[in-house]
């Protein structure tokens, strides 16, 4: 059985008996990019602001596999260099934290270190969305963790292949001292020292009382963590990084407000940090906004999603069209005059958008705030979601599409109102409307402070790189009748365009990746899953790395 036995000494109970297991070489590597940084520019914004992405979670199994006696080594990915060189070649365990849009090159990377004997393991957004589609390159695809979970991963007391969960959120995370470690590895610059836009990850609650069908918290139960350990975060974040930047993790911030700023209050005015978060729209409104500049708030992302629809985060009722533009125009300018950065979240191409209306109003709420910068989004079907089931239910997902082009600028869907190129159309004016160097001058002269002023430039330099991939798109669905074919659901086969595409993304790892190891597992999987999916291999043996999984539906399971 995995790990080997050595003369080292952690003791633990296997199978009723005792044994001495080994002290393992381990390591934690999120990847929050794609592929390598080809081009100077996508180099200063993956440096600048992807990095500021890297996620509480994988911080939080790294402090727990060295506060289980091992040597324990965390990266996070972000396009700065090979990623391989970002971990020691002989590990005994690697821990993948992964995103949809990154999954191809954490697959590429599981196979390399299976063949080194590492054990591999998959967690987070894309482990929770597509498990089963994981489960071809990992040892084990893990839905739900704690530290018990992860200690159990590294006694060994799982099958391989398995998909494996605790069946419950996680609520009991390290505290920022505990990560003082892992934060500077992912938010530091390589003296050790925080930059401009450096950011400290804090959480105050998980789960989401809302219930929108493109969400993986969709059905999840909100629950605030203790104050205390809140209270205990923000004072050290204070005494040892005054004025750094924290960045709420929480899915909904605030959702019990006035709690979590009596939180925040309790430190003195002058040694409140700047704080970020993202919130719904409808909680921002009356004396809680002279509250977030009482606290230090310098960004909020509420989300108003569609024109027709999700008015409820918004709270403007069952106002739509053009009279919830206005009343957004109005809450937006308020917001602005008690926080300098704000964020509005679009999604374009839901089941009720149709015609020119969704756009001419997203220009327009566009031109008339220049200091609210716009995420324009388009529908991705995340494993598990009600989006996911009912447009796989009604064969509108693009199946032979590999996962990891789930993301904008890539339509994973066949729209119920717009054709592939009148859709690609309508994006590009969007944010064509979004970028221009007009709007740019608008938007620093609308924004009060240098840091906001920096973020919206970096801002326009990655929505320029979206909107460049857009218009490439368009150009292939308007030349390759192949791929226009794909689009309209008249051709099944994965096009050349995206084979392509797919291995220019993973470079030099393409090679390890074949033709139908690119064709996805699409079927929804069960909720939580306790026991292997595929047959393990028989006790003291270890599959090769090169032998595929064989999938097997399972039965109703329940949480260990």
């Amino acid at each position: 059985m995995w790990p080997p036995v050595a003369n080292r000494s952690h003791p633990a109970r296997v199978s009723g008996e005792r044994r001495l297991v080994a002290k393992l070489k381990i390591g934690i590597l999120e990847i929050i990019n794609d592929s390598i940084s080809q081009s100077w520019r996508n180099r200063v914004y993956e440096a600048q602001f992807r990095k500021i992405y890297a996620s509480l979670t994988p911080q939080a199994v790294s402090v727990w596999c060295r506060q289980l006696g091992h040597e324990t080594h965390y990266a996070t990915f972000y396009g700065q260099t090979d990623p391989q060189d970002l971990l020691p070649e002989d590990l005994d365990v690697v821990f993948f934290a992964v995103d949809t849009r990154s999954s191809a090159l954490a697959y590429a990377l599981a196979k390399l270190y299976r063949r080194r004997n590492a054990l591999t393991v998959i967690g987070g957004a894309h482990a929770r969305s597509f498990p089963l589609d994981c489960l071809r390159f990992f040892d084990l695809v893990v839905h739900d963790c704690d530290k018990s979970l992860i200690e159990k991963i590294l006694l060994d007391s799982f099958e391989r292949p398995s998909i494996i969960s605790t069946g419950r959120m996680l609520t009991e995370f390290p505290s920022v001292e505990e990560r003082k470690q892992e934060v500077a590895t992912a938010s530091f610059d390589r003296r050790g020292k925080p930059g401009r836009m450096s950011i400290v990850n804090v959480i105050s609650s998980v789960g989401c009382p809302y219930d929108c069908d493109f969400c993986i918290d969709w059905k999840s139960t909100y629950v605030m963590l203790p104050n205390e350990r809140l209270a205990a975060d923000l004072n050290f974040i204070a005494t040892t990084w005054p004025g750094i930047f924290v960045g709420y993790s929480d899915p909904n911030f605030g959702v019990r407000f006035d709690e979590v700023l009596d939180v925040i209050e309790t430190l003195p005015k002058g040694a409140r940090n700047p704080y970020v978060m993202e919130s719904s729209l409808a909680i921002l409104r009356g004396n809680r906004l002279p509250r977030l500049k009482e606290t230090n708030c310098f960004f909020v992302a509420p989300g108003v999603e569609g024109w027709s629809d999700y008015s409820n985060k918004a709270g403007v009722g069952k106002k739509v069209g053009e009279e919830k533009l206005e009343l957004l125009v109005a809450h937006f300018h308020e917001i602005h005059e008690f926080v300098p950065g704000i964020q509005a979240n679009f999604l374009f191409g839901t089941e009720v958008d149709r015609g020119e209306e969704p756009v001419e109003l997203t220009k327009e709420f566009i031109r008339r705030l220049p200091f609210v910068w716009p995420t324009i989004n388009i529908p991705v079907p995340f494993g598990g979601t009600p989006l996911y089931e009912s447009q796989l239910a009604a064969g509108r997902v693009l199946r032979p599409m590999p996962f990891s082009f789930y993301y904008l600028p890539y339509l994973v869907l066949r729209l119920k109102h717009y054709h592939p190129i009148e859709y690609y159309e309508k994006v590009i004016e969007m944010h064509e409307e979004a970028t221009t160097n007009k709007m740019l001058i608008r938007r620093l002269a609308a924004t009060r402070t240098i840091g906001s002023r920096t973020h919206l430039a970096l801002r326009t330099l990655g929505m320029r790189n979206d909107l460049a991939a857009l218009r490439e798109v368009l150009e292939w669905l308007r030349s390759d009748s192949e791929l226009l074919a794909f689009h309209e659901g008249r051709r099944e086969e994965l096009p050349s365009y995206y084979r392509w595409r797919y291995r220019e993304k993973l470079g030099p790892y393409a090679e390890l990746i074949s033709d139908e190891e690119m064709q996805p597992v699409v079927d929804p999987p069960p909720p939580v899953i306790t026991q292997p999916l595929v047959q393990a291999p028989r006790p003291g043996t270890r599959r090769r790395p090169s032998e595929p999984a064989q999938l097997t539906l399972p039965p109703k399971v329940s949480p260990v």
